[in-house]
């Protein structure tokens, strides 16, 4: 349960706060949900408070959990697998719908190997900013650092 001004991820669009939690009659029945905007994009959404475990909605990730993300970026040992560009970048998108900063990380870093060997398709480096800028937004929230200082270690991992 979050309460009016916690901040919150939401899968696929990222870090947002919640502004409110309002009642709204749907098919003249009352139901809560939470006003969420994201901080990316000033984008507004409503969750409805009853689903939004089901739909993804989390809290920030904890400082120890920061640790885990950073071991998964700097993992080398991994076999990235050969099927076509379009095929993977459905398996990839999957994982960053699943709203696990685990499972972004891993397309993250996944898409930075891949294009150390070929060249990346447009919607493939759309994703890996895409992975990229809600990685930097959770990670700098829970660490209380700078967007631009979490930016550079990143791509130290990579460089």
């Amino acid at each position: 349960m979050f309460v009016t001004g916690d901040m919150a991820v939401y899968p696929a669009h990222g870090v947002g706060v919640i502004e409110a939690i309002e009642t709204q009659t749907i098919g003249g029945i009352g139901q809560k949900f939470y006003v969420m905007r994201i901080l990316e994009n000033d984008m507004t959404i409503m969750i409805p408070t009853a689903n939004s475990g089901n739909v993804g909605l989390r809290a920030i990730i904890s400082r120890e959990e920061v640790e885990q993300v950073i071991d998964i970026l700097m993992e080398r040992d991994i076999k990235i697998s050969s099927q076509t560009w379009n095929r993977r970048y459905r398996d990839y998108m999957e994982k960053i719908k699943t709203g696990s900063v685990f499972e972004v990380a891993a397309v993250l870093r996944d898409l930075y190997l891949l294009s150390d060997d070929k060249e990346l398709s447009y919607g493939e480096r759309k994703m890996m900013d895409t992975a990229k800028s809600l990685l930097v937004k959770e990670i700098s929230l829970a660490r209380k650092e700078d967007e631009q200082d979490v930016a550079q270690e990143v791509e130290k991992i990579f460089s």
